[in-house]
C-alpha cells in the first residue's frame, strides 16, 4: 500500500501518529516508538500488517547510551506485535541491510505462527 521514511521526529509525529512525549521521554531510537510507528503505519495505510524500524545506521549520530548501529524494529500483523533491539556497528550500509532482513523475518514469524495456529 505504501510506506513512509521518516527520519524527522515531526513526520513520526504527523504522519506515523508518535505521541510527542514518547520522543521526548524515550527518544526517537526506542521500543515505545517503533511500536507506535508500527500502529500509525497500519492505522494510515489500512493494513492488517506493518513493520517499522527506526535507528542510528551510522555513520555518526549515535550516543553513548545509544551507539551507531543500535536499531529497534517492529513488525505487525493484526493485533500480534513483535518487537527487536539490534546492536553492533557493522557500518551504515549493513546496518541497513541487517535490519531491513530482520524485519521481514519477524513479520514472517507472525505469519508462521498464525498459520501453526490455524493448523491446530
Amino acid at each position: 500500500m505504501g510506506g513512509v521514511v521518516a527520519y524527522s521526529n515531526e513526520l513520526k509525529e504527523r504522519i506515523l501518529g508518535v505521541q510527542h512525549e514518547t520522543l521526548e521521554t524515550k527518544g526517537a531510537v526506542s521500543e515505545e516508538t517503533v511500536i507506535e510507528m508500527v500502529k500509525g503505519a497500519m492505522h494510515n495505510f489500512g493494513t492488517d500488517c506493518a513493520i517499522a524500524t527506526t535507528g542510528i545506521a551510522g555513520p555518526s549520530g549515535g550516543t553513548p547510551e545509544k551507539p551507531v548501529g543500535t536499531i529497534w524494529i517492529a513488525a505487525a500483523h493484526g493485533e500480534k506485535m513483535k518487537t527487536e533491539k539490534l546492536e553492533g556497528n557493522q557500518g551504515r550500509e549493513l546496518n541497513a541491510l541487517y535490519a531491513t532482513e530482520k524485519a521481514m523475518r519477524l513479520l514472517l514469524d507472525l505469519f508462521q505462527k498464525e498459520e501453526k495456529d490455524v493448523e491446530k
